[in-house]
């Protein structure tokens, strides 16, 4: 038998008996004696996982009462029937709708005001019936209205199938297309673009299909370095086309009329290392994002006619404090969302004028952002803004008087009062004399003297920021005293590119001494104690706490890792599973010596040993096709063999 599974009393946690596996790289020899748990459809890999959610059934028995409560309480924060904001778009309001009781979304629309009658376009409940998942992709709603292209995964590993609705009948196409990433429809109304999915879920190919009756697909573009994916997208003049070739690094975009299906696709600019760009379409013009003036991007434009780097020329140029982070072009205006110190920020562009101003909001740590905005010719902005208290809100802005309006606060029942809590930034010093930036929450009533619990969260990887949202759950947290906290750590572009530059790659370890330096910085502002300390990270971010915690396990007291990417020395050499050859750009190839040396410095599960360590919760799932099973499976495994305290150590899958 390839394994068995030991366990001696109902609390006593199972153990994962090894078994002989090895291999050598660079002049290393490294043991892995649970490598086997990678064999997904073993019965003694299925018997040990189901031991280890037994195990966490049984530890976290004498709390079932509180999460019983826990759960009624945030329940009661919930507004179970709801309905978004509408959307006016060529004639139509689209919208969705939750009903209580139901646990998908009803997504609608209505033809010229809210009083016409309502059309259904997908009701995601009915679809989940005799499924044991359900998740929409993308959706697409052709442009004389009547086509809806849409993607969903019954699964949980994210591989989506397309179909085809016909909205004035509601009936479906006899068309699934599988492993489906992006779709977009052409002017035409009869043609639609596709991108799929190869075995390592990138996107790398681009099809061309019409709904004429035996029309078949045209593949139009294959990206063989697999680096690069593929993305599709419509610019907001809805004119072109839009085909994004992307790496971490590196991008290629090409265009083509939206209303000539079957033209030929212009190349903007050849790729070159280390070049990101991103183009959007008013009038006369493409206009650019791009970092070739500098890493925290500038605004360029070109004329349609000549598109070649040759006739780029700056609008908005490169700026060091101020990340360039998104645009988007309307008839009159157009919106630059920027960063800058951890905050997000809308700058508001007249085009004939060229004269901008930012919106104001009120908060020390909040999260603005572009909403829903369809319509090219609307004189009026949507955005999003929500803070630690303030609820997600959706308004309106007339960008020439400066006002907001309010159309939609997400209502949060249960007494919720915004007043009751406080939100602060502070600052902790980073190893190398960095100040690293901390966004928190906490009831006003809550003892700041060392006594009361709190939460810090992290991420600090692909240059994906962390942002301070409002979170209906987490007010059970904060009425029970404990405070919550987000590191916004190197390797995020909190605070722009560079940000993220110097925590990546040969420079990944600041990531981790940056967290560690924002715990010390809470227990030392006494915001709270080192042993009422509890750490959370998910993904990359589960990565940060393990690593953390080897660096430093006597930083908490309590750790929760979510489907944690752990093994990363046989992760990022496996390049069948879906993410590693792209990610080369981002945590490095083992192949290389300098890098596999760096990697192997940190490698959570490499670098486990003998210490006492929190109490921890490893989360994952059987189907994740980010971070695969095996890893926190492994490192769990791993871990209760070289632990040595008598604090849980739980594996829930």
């Amino acid at each position: 038998m390839a394994a068995r599974i030991q366990a001696q009393s109902a609390t006593t946690p199972p153990v994962a008996l090894k078994r002989a596996h090895s291999f050598t790289l660079h002049g290393e020899r490294f043991e892995d004696p649970y490598f086997w748990l990678r064999e997904k459809t073993n019965r003694s890999v299925l018997r040990y996982l189901t031991a280890e959610n037994q195990h966490t059934e049984q530890v976290m028995q004498p709390t079932r009462a509180l999460q019983k409560t826990l759960f009624k309480e945030i329940k009661s924060h919930i507004k179970e029937t709801d309905l978004s904001v509408p959307a006016l778009d060529n004639g139509y309001y689209y919208y969705s709708r939750s009903v209580k009781g139901k646990q998908y979304p009803i997504h609608c629309r209505r033809k010229g005001d809210m009083q016409s009658k309502e059309e259904i376009l997908l009701d995601l409940n009915q679809m989940a019936r005799g499924e044991t998942f359900m998740d929409l992709g993308d959706m697409s709603v052709s442009d004389d209205s009547r086509w809806l292209a849409f993607t969903t995964d019954v699964t949980g590993f994210r591989e989506y199938t397309l179909q085809i609705k016909d909205l004035t009948n509601g009936k479906l196409l006899p068309i699934r297309i599988p492993r489906v990433g992006d779709v977009e429809w052409a002017a035409d109304n009869r043609t639609f673009f596709y991108t799929v999915e190869d075995s390592a879920k990138r996107s790398y190919q681009l099809y061309r299909k019409r709904l004429d009756a035996g029309s078949k697909a045209s593949l139009v573009y294959e990206e063989k370095d697999e680096r690069f994916t593929l993305g599709v997208d419509r610019t907001r003049s809805r004119a072109f086309l839009v085909l994004e070739v992307e790496s971490h690094t590196t991008t290629e975009a090409r265009v083509l009329p939206a209303g000539d299906p079957e033209g030929a696709w212009t190349l903007i600019a050849p790729r070159q290392p280390n070049h990101e760009y991103y183009l959007d379409h008013h009038g006369d013009w493409f206009y650019i994002r791009s970092n070739r003036e500098g890493r925290n991007f500038a605004l360029l434009r070109t004329p349609v006619t000549t598109p070649s780097p040759d006739h780029w020329s700056v609008v908005l140029p490169h700026r060091k404090d101020v990340l360039l982070q998104h645009m988007s072009f309307f008839k009159d205006f157009y919106v630059l969302s920027e960063v800058e110190n951890a905050l997000t920020q809308l700058r508001i562009v007249n085009l004939k004028s060229g004269a901008s101003h930012r919106i104001a909001f009120p908060e020390q740590a909040f999260l603005a952002y572009v909403h829903s905005n369809p319509s090219f010719e609307t004189p009026l902005l949507r955005y999003g803004y929500e803070s630690f208290t303030t609820p997600s809100s959706v308004f309106d802005y007339d960008w020439k008087k400066k006002t907001s309006v309010r159309l939609k606060q997400t209502e949060v029942p249960g007494g919720f009062d915004a007043s009751n809590y406080v939100t602060e930034r502070i600052e902790a010093t980073a190893a190398d004399g960095r100040n690293v930036p901390i966004s928190l929450v906490r009831r006003k009533d809550a003892p700041k003297d060392g006594s009361g619990p709190l939460l810090l969260t992290g991420y600090g990887a692909y240059g994906l920021a962390s942002w301070p949202h409002f979170s209906a759950a987490r007010l059970a947290l904060l009425d029970r005293g404990a405070g919550f906290a987000i590191a916004h750590i190197r390797g995020g572009s909190d605070l722009g590119k560079e940000w993220h530059d110097q925590g990546r790659m040969l420079n990944k370890r600041n990531t981790f001494t940056d967290f560690i330096a924002c715990a010390d910085r809470l227990v030392e502002a006494r915001y709270t104690s080192r042993e009422k300390l509890a750490i959370q990270g998910g993904s990359a971010g589960g990565l940060l706490i393990a690593a953390a915690l080897n660096l430093r396990p006597d930083l908490c007291g309590t750790a929760i890792l979510d489907v944690p990417f752990v093994d990363v020395i046989n992760t990022m050499l496996d390049e069948s599973l879906p993410l590693t050859v792209g990610e080369f750009e981002e945590w490095g190839n083992p192949k290389n010596a300098e890098e596999f040396r760096y990697l192997r410095s940190y490698c959570p599960y490499t670098n486990l040993k003998a210490a006492a360590y929190p109490a921890m919760l490893v989360n994952t799932s059987l189907n994740d096709s980010q971070v695969m099973y095996w890893e926190p499976a492994k490192y769990t495994a791993r871990l209760r063999g070289l632990k040595q305290d008598d604090r849980p150590l739980l594996l829930k899958v």
